[in-house]
């Protein structure tokens, strides 16, 4: 298997598909590369070179004890460009890995990067403090870290509903797809699973927002339960100047899952403009 070289030695498993426009996609919490399942191929086949790799801790990367704050994951990303050497690259994050894009965009200066995509992205800020009072209370992410401490497999079957917008009666993807992002979730390591939850509620970045001086395409579900629009992706868009915001209606979080066509369509869109 292929595998990059961080800056601290460790081994950063990667998928690099096709030829043209680079395009590096980093995934959400708690999954790995091979959530972009519907965009990887769709993309490669649009004629781009999609790369994609699993965050330390997770899938087949290093399942390190140290590194899941935001600057090392952030130097973490820089090391699969270096590694690559690739360039006008186009960086997709979902969720936790908009995170790593708005910190690599100003701990590096945006690097060889000419464009972002934000979907249902954490940024720019989490967590409810006296200056975020529209953040996400600090107990509902205690309560993460005690379920996933607990029994991890009983707490990544309850998040999943939540995550795609499982109703009472209805369902947007099925049971089996819902089961195998199971199976991803639990080949992360536990430790980097809650040491995540910890960076991804914590880490403030609305500084990091100036940073983006690439065309930014904003995408978040406005029923997106797991990381709400209005601290997220409606901040983030206002932050960032000139950013495109796509409002998906009724859409949950999994929007890579449960909107992927439409996803796919507004990504090749924006990556070809």
């Amino acid at each position: 298997m292929p595998f990059i070289a961080a800056h601290d030695g460790a081994q950063l498993f990667f998928k690099d598909w096709g030829r043209g426009r680079p395009v590096v996609l980093i995934h959400g919490w708690p999954l790995d590369a091979d959530m972009w399942e519907f965009q990887q191929r769709t993309l490669t086949e649009a004629g781009f070179r999609t790369i994609a790799y699993d965050r330390r801790g997770f899938g087949r990367s290093d399942q390190t004890w140290d590194g899941y704050d935001y600057d090392t994951l952030a130097d973490d990303l820089k090391s699969v460009l270096d590694a690559l050497d690739v360039q006008d690259v186009a960086l997709v994050g979902f969720s936790m890995g908009g995170g790593e894009i708005a910190r690599y965009m100003s701990r590096h200066g945006g690097a060889r990067v000419t464009r972002a995509a934000l979907v249902s992205s954490v940024t720019p800020y989490m967590l409810k403090t006296a200056d975020n009072p529209d953040g996400v209370d600090p107990a509902v992410f205690d309560g993460m870290i005690a379920g996933l401490k607990k029994d991890r497999p009983n707490f990544m079957a309850t998040f999943a509903k939540t995550f795609f917008g499982v109703g009472m009666l209805s369902s947007p993807v099925s049971s089996d797809l819902i089961e195998w992002t199971g199976t991803l979730a639990m080949r992360g390591s536990p430790k980097a699973t809650t040491a995540c939850v910890t960076a991804f509620a914590e880490t403030d970045f609305r500084a990091d927002m100036a940073a983006f001086r690439v065309p930014t395409l904003v995408i978040h579900g406005d029923a997106d339960r797991t990381v709400p629009i209005d601290v997220s992706g409606k901040a983030t868009a206002a932050a960032i100047p000139g950013a495109e915001f796509v409002v998906y209606d009724d859409a949950p979080h999994a929007v890579p899952f449960t909107h992927a066509e439409r996803l796919n369509a507004d990504l090749i869109t924006f990556l070809k403009s």
